[in-house]
């Protein structure tokens, strides 16, 4: 069995990781009813023998005794660090997985890259090595990070090149929440245009989820629960919002919802690596399947359903909607309508009571309405995991390598652009040792690529795909 490590960095990056945590707590406890320690629990957690202190050796078999998260916890303000300690989760983690300052990165990325990375390089690295000697076979590094920010965009993006520097066979899954339109950092379009060049040229994957994604299905769900059309029929704890069952006892916070639904995204995209099931998906085969170019490895993501009612049957008509959501508007962590953009390729991650027949029947009926590119017209990549996340008797992740991403990368650069051409704000980035006027026009550069990468991609786009006619064999 692999292990995969979690960085959070910065105030949502920490927030979401507790969110993760959390919630993994309520899967695992869900399905390990005995209390052992096994390889579905190894994935994420270690085993300590903590009765001569948080010192104690790891324990491979046997009773669970004291878990700890495979992770390191960043951040240069200890606020939200702190909170976790304070809380439910605070014998998850120990001094060893934590860095923090008192100050902040002023949502400045200079800050976070130029000047916290190059302080807290060694401790970083050290920290890291620690976290990987723990693991039998470290397979992932996760990062979880906010491309708004200063911490999250400029830290994270300076972690994400040390674990090319430090463990250049390990895949790096880089979860991004980038800002909204609205957003209430000034600075932000900056601080994503430069941490979009290092997630560019130094990430095997980024998972990109944008805010205003998250606040809509969030509003979507309420409306649906509260117009009275699904009574009480909603089963609380499945709904990707929810924190029920978890350890989480304190009173919800604003972006709790928001954050579970990421939280959900990672449980999903890991449950192959920590459940058994007829088709299994490794993290490996993702990047090898879905990234034909190197640059293009933004997947865009969707989660169904959203929430289970409470009868316990699944008629296949339900179980059919679940796969057309999955490439509906609505359900996209993105703001991005991936069925009228360009397809490189699809994975599709199942748990569930969902047999290959189900899987095969949905793909061959949505084909039709899908645009792929002509060289990977059967560019679909399917797992199949038995345990279903808690609350629900089946759900669907699909990971889409999409031009529809291009739109959000274009505005982006048009909010970068707007600051840049008057060079507004630009003079605190400069006075930062080691950041020239050219760190700014080489990172819109990049993006720019980007896009024009995008671009060449829809040109050749045509119609929808119509399958050639086959010759029938007689049986």
């Amino acid at each position: 069995m692999t292990q995969s490590v979690v960085v959070q960095v910065g105030q949502c990056g920490n927030q979401v990781g507790c969110r993760f945590w959390d919630l993994a707590l309520r899967e695992h406890a869900a399905v390990n009813k005995k209390g052992i320690y096994d390889e579905a629990l190894s994935s994420f957690f270690r085993n300590v023998d903590t009765r001569s202190g948080n010192n104690g050796p790891d324990i491979y078999k046997g009773k669970i005794c004291s878990l700890k998260a495979r992770a390191l916890l960043i951040d240069m303000e200890e606020g939200v660090v702190n909170e976790i300690l304070q809380g439910p989760l605070k014998d998850v983690f120990d001094s060893k997985q934590l860095i923090t300052d008192v100050s902040g990165s002023g949502n400045n990325w200079a800050v976070g890259h130029k000047i916290y990375g190059c302080q807290y390089r060694e401790n970083i690295v050290e920290k890291l090595r620690k976290t990987a000697e723990h693991c039998d076979c470290l397979q992932c590094f996760f990062i979880i990070h906010s491309m708004g920010g200063g911490t999250g965009s400029g830290l994270g993006t300076f972690v994400l090149n040390l674990l090319e520097e430090e463990f250049p066979e390990v895949y790096r899954f880089v979860t991004s929440v980038y800002p909204s339109g609205e957003d209430d950092v000034i600075t932000s379009p900056y601080n994503s245009v430069l941490a979009m060049k290092e997630l560019n040229e130094h990430a095997d994957c980024v998972l990109p989820i944008e805010n205003e994604s998250l606040l809509e299905i969030v509003n979507k769900i309420h409306q649906m629960i509260n117009s009275g059309k699904l009574g009480s029929t909603v089963k609380q704890n499945s709904l990707v919002t929810s924190s029920a069952g978890s350890a989480k006892t304190l009173q919800e916070k604003p972006f709790d919802a928001m954050n579970n639904i990421v939280a959900n995204l990672l449980l999903n995209l890991t449950s192959s690596a920590r459940f058994e099931g007829s088709l299994n998906m490794d993290l490996n085969e993702i990047s090898m399947n879905l990234v034909p170019f190197p640059r293009l490895h933004y997947l865009v993501s969707s989660l169904t359903p959203l929430y289970t009612l409470a009868d316990v049957n699944v008629p296949s008509r339900r179980l059919d909607q679940m796969f057309s959501d999955a490439f509906s508007r609505d359900h996209q962590l993105i703001q991005a309508d991936p069925k009228h953009s360009l397809y490189l390729a699809c994975a599709l991650l199942v748990r569930g009571n969902v047999q290959v027949s189900d899987l095969r029947r949905n793909i061959e009926r949505l084909k039709p309405s899908l645009h792929f590119v002509s060289w990977n017209q059967e560019g679909w990549k399917t797992g199949l995991c038995s345990v279903p996340p808690v609350g629900h008797s089946h759900s669907l992740l699909a990971l889409a390598n999409n031009t529809c991403v291009k739109p959000t990368f274009i505005e982006l650069k048009d909010r970068f652009m707007k600051l840049y051409k008057k060079k507004a704000h630009l003079h605190h980035y400069l006075q930062i040792d080691g950041m020239e006027q050219s760190c700014f026009s080489e990172a819109v550069s990049s993006l720019s690529d980007l896009i024009e990468e995008y671009n060449e991609l829809d040109a050749t786009k045509c119609g929808p795909r119509i399958d050639p006619s086959r010759l029938k064999i007689a049986i």
